[in-house]
């Protein structure tokens, strides 16, 4: 498997490097790349996790999801806690430590390895990842501040509850509880499953543009970046791998949840970044950083876990 996490990760990287030319190029404008990064959460992210609950109804697989939805559960606590413990100083380093991009980059990774039963797994990390930035994340971003009791509009409560991603989710869990999830119509379901296989080449194609925006010297001069991105790539996977080592869940699930924690920063820490006045700068190159030394280190602990939790 970590071969194949190679592989994924290098034609992603290919894909990067297509937006990054694309943006450099002029092909790509910054209003066009917004239009484009819109897709993924609108479209075509809630089309894959509805394409992954396509499946036949079992207790068997029921019994792993609520499996699944505990293990996302560990897996962020796991990391909140220690991005509290090393960045409490820092709300930016600390949500950028706490939330990695399962979307994004554990979504393409998981389909690629595990498949569209990974996807299924993963449906509970994408859920509470979003409920967990929206109310954890922000107060991270905002405590200290004068103003901060004002910093929770409505509109965000309303943007994270009613959320594309989140409302999707939930309409697959209730699509696959039912046993409607091999009833659809043959071409709906040809339009969610074509809109699932675009996802890995968009968001990639969107994470290269934005590394064509940032200015690539301050991501190799600043200090304190390394050490989010270590925290970030290395401490929070290598944890996590050594708490799901002993538990007795089926090794697709962890291997799952693995992926999902050893993702790079998400995207979402500049979003929040720039919606509540932090340092929005600063959250665009955890994010670019990480992203860019995942390369390396998510197949390594992918390799790493296979040899420690397969015999588990």
């Amino acid at each position: 498997m970590a071969l194949i996490i190679l592989q994924q990760i290098l034609t992603m990287a290919l894909y990067m490097i297509c937006g990054y030319m694309l943006y450099k190029t002029g092909k790509i404008t910054d209003a066009g790349s917004k239009s484009i990064a819109n897709l993924l959460p609108w479209v075509i992210i809630p089309s894959t996790l509805i394409n992954s609950f396509l499946t036949e109804y079992s207790a068997e697989k029921m019994r792993e999801l609520l499996i699944s939805f505990g293990m996302a559960a560990l897996t962020l606590l796991i990391a909140m806690v220690i991005g509290f413990l090393l960045f409490r100083n820092s709300g930016i380093e600390c949500f950028a430590a706490s939330f990695s991009n399962a979307g994004f980059i554990g979504i393409p990774l998981v389909q690629a390895t595990v498949g569209s039963e990974g996807v299924f797994y993963l449906s509970g990390v994408l859920i509470l990842l979003n409920l967990l930035q929206w109310t954890y994340g922000i107060w991270q971003l905002t405590r200290g501040k004068k103003d901060s009791s004002e910093k929770t509009p409505k509109t965000t409560v309303k943007s994270v509850l009613f959320s594309p991603i989140v409302i999707c989710a939930i309409v697959g869990i209730l699509i696959f509880v039912t046993g409607s999830g091999t009833k659809l119509p043959p071409v709906l379901n040809t339009f969610i499953g074509g809109l699932a296989q675009v996802n890995a080449p968009v968001a990639m194609i969107v994470l290269g543009i934005y590394l064509a925006r940032t200015k690539i010297s301050e991501l190799f001069t600043t200090r304190r970046l390394y050490l989010v991105s270590s925290v970030r790539l290395l401490l929070i996977p290598a944890v996590t791998l050594l708490v799901f080592a002993v538990l007795p869940v089926p090794y697709m699930i962890k291997i799952t949840m693995l992926i999902a924690g050893a993702a790079p920063v998400g995207a979402n820490v500049a979003v929040y970044a720039q919606l509540y006045d932090a340092d929005y700068g600063y959250a665009c190159q955890t994010v670019t950083q990480s992203t860019l030394f995942s390369i390396l280190t998510l197949p390594a602990v992918i390799w790493v876990a296979e040899k420690i939790m397969a015999g588990a």
